[in-house]
């Protein structure tokens, strides 16, 4: 059958390619479909201090092309489309991408999560220069700087009490009077005597040379802007942006289960509501979203698909 594989893997991040190594190292045919670039979001990342083994100043870019390389080796396809369709019912998935259409007796959904944007100017500039979204993966480089955190949820407020171990000065900066976090996570951050607040505040423009020195912040009471400058003796500081995440989850919308927030529900062994459809990585609800966990979750997923083909058409 033309275009048929074992195993289709839908995202070609640390997760899907995980899933792929096992899944072609278990002498299974394997199909990886991303639309952009392998790598997902580690792409953007300067420097991958937090997995375990990446001792030689290992970027974003070198770990993920390590991945491919090591997938390939073990026969993997690679293939560029844009999947707009997945009918996942039946023992054979169909997966309906702009280019062709694939069939596999599984399907891993592997399409990550991507951090929501503030969309101001400067802001994609400065990404992985002064601007971070993950601060379990770059609070170390601030060590003893300023830090300005954007946001006012639960996630913005955790992550500014966890950045006051590395910055000297953490300040939230959030677009109203008072916090959205957790009654009990907003009295941790008042009786931090490192953390301060700008209130009733968004970002208007984000500037440096090189590298973070300057934010501008519009009052959106006021309409006043006033520019936030680097300490003359530091010259850069931190801006980590937590104002959500959209997991990259829509094509499958009604297809599986999902939570609120559109993250695929899934048990400890990445399977879906659906029989033969795995889950991995970013896009499945979970509490921690980092490669050594994204690369876990596609070992699982692989494993567990392997063993349902077995007893389904062997």
């Amino acid at each position: 059958m033309d275009n048929m594989y074992d195993v289709i893997i839908i995202g070609g991040g640390p997760a899907g390619l995980s899933a792929a190594l096992y899944s072609a190292r278990a002498k299974m045919t394997t199909l990886v479909i991303e639309k952009e670039k392998e790598g997902g979001q580690i792409t953007n990342t300067q420097e991958v201090a937090n997995y375990p083994g990446s001792i030689e100043n290992a970027t974003g870019n070198s770990l993920s092309n390590r991945m491919v390389e090591q997938c390939k080796e073990f026969g993997v396809k690679i293939q560029r489309d844009n999947v707009v369709e997945a009918k996942l019912d039946g023992d054979i998935k169909e997966i309906v991408g702009e280019q062709q259409t694939y069939k596999a007796k599984s399907v891993i959904i592997a399409t990550g999560a991507s951090p929501r944007l503030l969309n101001c100017p400067g802001e994609k500039d400065f990404t992985g220069r002064g601007v971070s979204y993950c601060a379990t993966c770059d609070a170390d480089f601030f060590t003893d700087l300023e830090i300005l955190v954007i946001g006012g949820g639960d996630s913005a407020v955790e992550e500014a009490i966890h950045l006051t171990k590395f910055g000297r000065k953490v300040t939230i900066v959030h677009r109203r009077d008072e916090l959205r976090a957790a009654k009990s996570i907003q009295d941790k951050a008042f009786n931090n005597p490192k953390i301060n607040f700008i209130w009733d505040s968004a970002v208007e423009e984000i500037k440096g040379e090189g590298f973070v020195q300057s934010i501008k912040l519009k009052n959106l009471k006021t309409g006043e802007v006033t520019e936030y400058k680097a300490d003359e003796n530091d010259g850069t500081f931190g801006i980590f942006v937590f104002v959500g995440y959209l997991p990259e989850t829509q094509l499958f919308k009604g297809v599986v289960n999902m939570d609120e927030s559109n993250y695929i529900i899934t048990d400890e062994n990445m399977k879906t509501n659906i029989e033969g459809v795995f889950a991995a990585g970013d896009c499945r609800v979970k509490s921690l979203r980092q490669v050594v966990t994204a690369v876990g979750d596609g070992a699982i997923a692989a494993t567990q698909a392997e063993k349902y083909i077995e007893n389904k058409f062997n």
